[in-house]
């Protein structure tokens, strides 16, 4: 089994397209953008093109734009020489000496401030920068992939990122569906993620039975991976599928009570004995689709309603990517008189 397999657990035709993407993209060199919902894996991908290039005995360092505060970030990349600031005793590497010869994972890129972004680009075309409070160039090679969550594309119209630094990142795109999206990969992960815990816990498998595995494949699961994850880690410490069940029903637009099931006559209007029992019923998967879809146009429209028809507020309130709200749109035929 090759590294690639053993970190992107799956084999959906999404997910297989991925794989071969991070093989071909391993051996380039060439800077990427990892994009998907938050949840959904970018991470790993960035691990599995690391570890499957020429650099993966090197360092891999990661970064994350969001979590550092936008006044610590340049020296948090950049280091800076003693002196350059109150409270710097001492000349501090960044994180890109660090990952000379490797690989550095810029994770959420589209949190990076544009103060910050121009000077980014300025080291993604010369490959050499200055310390803060420094005079000398620090020159530099390294692989710099990035990851987002955001539409930048959107962004950049919104005058919130680079154009030119999103084409210098954006040689090679790698897009990760969301969970939702690729229900055969469920089955996988759960057993991957069982078999981790069980090393660690000392105890059995927790028994996930076909029903549990029905009720993970038509839930949204809005935090991917990660929820899942988290999911039957709870399932194998504690096994209490009743609570689990509930709280994940409770979040499936089809509900528990059959209340959400909107588009459908009453059982009194079609029940008619001159019809087979296939003619007067929709087939439970007919009726999860319409009922999923009802609730999704309703609670999109009200979104949009609410925001103004702001389609980047919506997808942030939705938490959803930009082009996932856009598609939703177009799918569901909204426009602005719904």
């Amino acid at each position: 089994m090759t590294i690639i397999d053993q970190l992107l657990i799956g084999q959906s035709s999404a997910i297989r397209k991925v794989k071969n993407l991070v093989s071909q993209v391993a051996t380039s060199d060439l800077n990427a953008i990892i994009s998907g919902e938050s949840g959904v894996g970018k991470e790993l991908v960035a691990q599995a093109l690391h570890l499957s290039s020429h650099r993966k005995n090197r360092p891999f360092v990661k970064v994350n734009c969001a979590a550092i505060p936008s006044e610590l970030l340049e020296s948090e990349l950049f280091g800076y020489e003693k002196g350059a600031f109150t409270g710097a005793e001492r000349a501090k590497e960044g994180k890109f000496e660090i990952a000379h010869k490797g690989t550095i994972f810029l994770d959420e890129i589209g949190d990076m401030p544009l103060s910050l972004q121009s000077k980014m680009l300025q080291v993604l075309q010369d490959l050499h920068f200055s310390r803060l409070g420094g005079k000398e160039d620090v020159r530099v090679d390294c692989w710099v992939l990035a990851a987002t969550n955001h539409d930048l594309e959107q962004d950049i119209r919104l005058g919130l990122f680079r154009e030119d630094l999103y084409y210098r990142l954006n040689i090679i795109k790698i897009y990760i569906p969301p969970l939702r999206e690729r229900p055969e990969d469920i089955e996988p992960l759960v057993y991957y993620f069982g078999r981790q815990l069980e090393e660690k816990i000392e105890r059995p498998l927790f028994k996930f039975t076909g029903e549990i595995l029905e009720v993970f494949r038509r839930c949204p699961w809005p935090g991917n991976v990660r929820e899942l994850r988290n999911v039957v880690s709870r399932l194998m410490l504690l096994g209490d599928w009743d609570a689990v069940r509930q709280e994940l029903l409770a979040s499936d637009p089809a509900g528990i009570d059959g209340s959400e099931l909107a588009g459908f006559p009453p059982l009194r209007d079609i029940e008619d004995g001159r019809r087979s029992p296939e003619q007067k019923f929709p087939s439970l998967k007919e009726t999860k689709r319409r009922a999923v879809q009802d609730a999704e146009r309703r609670l999109i429209a009200s979104v949009l309603i609410e925001t103004g028809w702001n389609r980047k507020k919506a997808a942030k309130i939705l938490a959803v990517s930009y082009k996932a709200l856009l598609y939703k749109i177009k799918e569901l035929k909204l426009n602005r008189t719904d």
